[in-house]
């Protein structure tokens, strides 16, 4: 059996993934938790072989979830799941050391064979999603100019920004210009914008 565990926020959508994977013979869903903060937890007590893993999640996103797995319980492998297809999302995810980033609109047989594929040791990655992140190209911005966006995501001043980073607030404009530069837009919220949109944040 595939031991598997499921960390989406959307209990629906949790629910739906899991009732599909167990229609399968040698498929077992052995834990489902709805935050990103829960993951390891569960992963400890269940000791899946595969987890699934959503992108977006109260607490930690599953790419913060997927790298600590990654540290943590190496022998479970990853697979992001996930509505938005980001082209950034997908170097991200393979950085933190997924073994496997599908669509969720991708039909169901295509995420049961993802799931035994990765099981089996190989790499799975949606089609689509590969080619544009080779078009795209990687990410320009630095981890600092990428911490700084994030923070700067709900509109924190820039005095807001340097404490909660524990930076100059003229190391912070550096790298909001930087990063503005690097996008391509006008203003800070339009960077914000279009990392996110670009799966850079």
């Amino acid at each position: 059996m595939i031991r598997v565990l499921l960390a989406d926020d959307q209990a629906m959508v949790r629910g739906a993934l899991a009732t599909v994977l167990d229609l399968e013979s040698d498929i077992e869903v052995v834990g489902q938790v709805g935050s990103g903060d829960e993951v390891l937890t569960a992963a400890k007590e269940t000791s899946p072989d595969v987890a699934l893993l959503d992108v977006q999640m109260p607490g930690k996103d599953g790419l913060t979830a997927a790298a600590e797995l990654h540290a943590v319980l190496p022998s479970c492998r990853v697979i992001i799941c996930t509505t938005f297809g980001r082209p950034g999302y997908l170097a991200r995810a393979m950085a933190a050391g997924a073994s496997g980033f599908v669509v969720k609109d991708a039909p169901p047989e295509q995420l049961v064979e993802a799931v035994r594929r990765v099981h089996s040791g190989l790499r799975v990655v949606d089609p689509a999603l590969a080619a544009e992140s080779l078009a795209t190209g990687a990410s320009p911005l630095t981890g600092r100019e990428r911490d700084v966006l994030s923070t700067a995501r709900d509109g924190s001043t820039v005095a807001d920004i340097a404490k909660a980073l524990f930076l100059s607030e003229g190391t912070v404009r550096n790298h909001l210009s930087a990063a503005i530069g690097k996008t391509g837009a006008r203003t800070r919220a339009e960077a914000v914008r279009l990392a996110e949109e670009r799966g850079w944040l």
